[in-house]
């Protein structure tokens, strides 16, 4: 499969079977490829210490010379890679060497190594380490660099116009930030398109979350294309709501029903979570928002000892009710 960077992003519509992700033409064997071409072009940049077509180039003495094709074999079969080459031959390639027919992924550990926040010098020493081989500090951040414009472009791609479902939500990591390592926040937006398929709308990180990033986060959204929300699942932060509804106004807010048990449960010893639990599932399955209010009532007479955790459904509830609208099948999904 032949894959233009302009592309890349599109190709992430396209899947429709697991051929299409993992097959011999799939996606996975195609960003693998983009990937490898990516970071050989960063390596060449770096031995020849100019960007391509760079006026710094030029008289030196050290120019590009065309690129080799060259088949590989690996995790996913046979790959066919374009190597970059330099007039004078004098590159030395450590990602795919001179006569090597097998690619193990050394790009690929240098990448998972430097996403679990190690510096370049570590990553150095861990390579070196681990499979005998020596990189240099330069080239492991030409190849980090190569790969963070092609995340680049896929964070400001363009969006559908319109997805009927948008999930918002913010997961702890540790990662490096500014040369040390620390815990923060990455937001998470996924859209369930009208083909009924989901996409990583985007990730975005913070020190911590809050509703005034989420609104910056649902404007990017919005100056991306995205126009029209039907469902925007959410947890329940003070706030998100609010926040969501500045920038689209016709979008129902669903809180998310695991965020809210799990709130509930928190109220509650460790003896008593599961029934708890059991008693709450009427609520939220209940056939209508109705039924559903009669069901927080009878809750409420079940666990006298408990009215907090039937108050904190009630102080949520205009955020509980709106999935009710839908049958069964569309709950499940949203």
């Amino acid at each position: 499969m032949e894959i233009k960077r302009e592309v890349l992003d599109e190709l992430l519509k396209r899947i429709k079977t697991q051929d299409d992700l993992a097959g011999p033409n799939g996606l996975l064997k195609a960003i693998s490829k983009a990937l490898l071409e990516r970071m050989l072009e960063g390596e060449l940049t770096h031995h020849l210490g100019y960007e391509k077509s760079d006026p710094a180039g030029y008289g030196s003495g050290k120019s590009r010379n065309g690129k080799t094709r060259k088949t590989l074999k690996n995790e996913q079969g046979e790959i066919e890679v374009a190597v970059p080459r330099d007039r004078q031959g004098t590159v030395e390639p450590q990602l795919i060497r001179k006569h090597q027919t097998r690619w193990d992924g050394l790009g690929d550990k240098i990448i998972a190594l430097y996403a679990r926040g190690m510096t370049v010098l570590h990553i150095q020493a861990q390579l070196h380490e681990m499979y005998g081989v020596e990189v240099s500090p330069g080239l492991i951040s030409e190849v980090t660099d190569a790969v963070l414009e092609e995340v680049k472009t896929w964070q400001n791609r363009p969006l559908d116009s319109m997805y009927p479902v948008v999930y918002l939500d913010e997961l702890m990591v540790k990662m490096r930030h500014e040369g040390r390592v620390e815990n923060r926040a990455v937001y998470v937006a996924i859209g369930i398109n009208d083909e009924g398929d989901k996409e990583v709308l985007g990730l975005w990180s913070s020190a911590n979350e809050g509703a005034k990033f989420w609104l910056a986060v649902t404007t990017e959204l919005k100056n991306r294309g995205l126009r029209d929300v039907y469902v925007v699942c959410t947890d329940g932060l003070k706030g998100f709501p609010q926040a969501i509804e500045t920038v689209f106004p016709q979008a129902q807010v669903q809180t998310c029903i695991v965020h809210l048990i799990r709130a509930s449960l928190n109220l509650a010893s460790w003896k008593e979570r599961k029934a708890l639990a059991a008693d709450l599932k009427p609520v939220y399955r209940a056939v209508n928002a109705e039924a559903a209010a009669g069901a927080l009532e009878e809750f409420r007479v079940r666990w006298p000892k408990h009215q907090v955790v039937a108050d904190v459904w009630e102080r949520n509830w205009e955020r509980v009710i709106p999935f009710f609208q839908f049958p069964e099948e569309i709950r499940r999904v949203i």
